[in-house]
């Protein structure tokens, strides 16, 4: 005879669908990072990024019911998307020149420690709704948790010039 009682159902197993799949991208930010390099892999997710930005700037826009959203709806995307998938982001000042966002709570929680990689999916997700929207974004971390701030700190620049990674409308 089997005995077929689950005694896991009942264990202090904290694993579920949402640890698993920021265990997942954190592991899979690692790989890449160890196999091909730290801007190789920021390549590649990178270019996951674009696509989900495509795909949620669709939605904020149908949402809105316009064909492109204005600074402050762009900002106020920005922000939502990311409390949406339990992220502490706030708009600290926008102006003609930039938006600029402040972050208390990565949505990898404490898996993106060290993976800075994955900071790639907000500046591209970020860059690619503003300059669909703008016609152009240059997306700056200048703080990130994942490299060992309290917070982040992320720039959308509006103009061309300086650091960051350019996206365009």
């Amino acid at each position: 005879m089997i005995d077929d009682t689950n005694i896991f159902a009942t264990s202090e197993i904290s694993r579920d669908r949402d640890i698993f799949l920021r265990e997942l991208m954190s592991e899979l930010a690692s790989v890449l990072e160890d196999s091909v390099g730290l801007s190789e892999a920021e390549g590649f997710i990178a270019l996951v990024g674009n696509r989900i930005g495509e795909m949620m700037n669709a939605e904020y826009l149908s949402a809105a019911d316009t064909a492109k959203l204005d600074i402050h709806q762009v900002a106020n995307a920005l922000v939502d998307l990311k409390s949406r998938i339990d992220g502490g982001f706030s708009i600290e000042s926008i102006d003609a020149r930039r938006i600029v966002l402040v972050n208390t709570r990565c949505p990898f929680g404490r898996y993106v420690n060290g993976r800075y990689s994955l900071c790639m999916m907000t500046s591209s997700v970020f860059g690619r709704i503003a300059a669909n929207n703008l016609g152009y974004a240059r997306v700056e971390l200048a703080q990130t948790i994942s490299q060992g701030d309290p917070g982040c700190r992320v720039i959308v620049h509006l103009a061309e010039g300086g650091g960051g990674r350019e996206y365009f409308g």
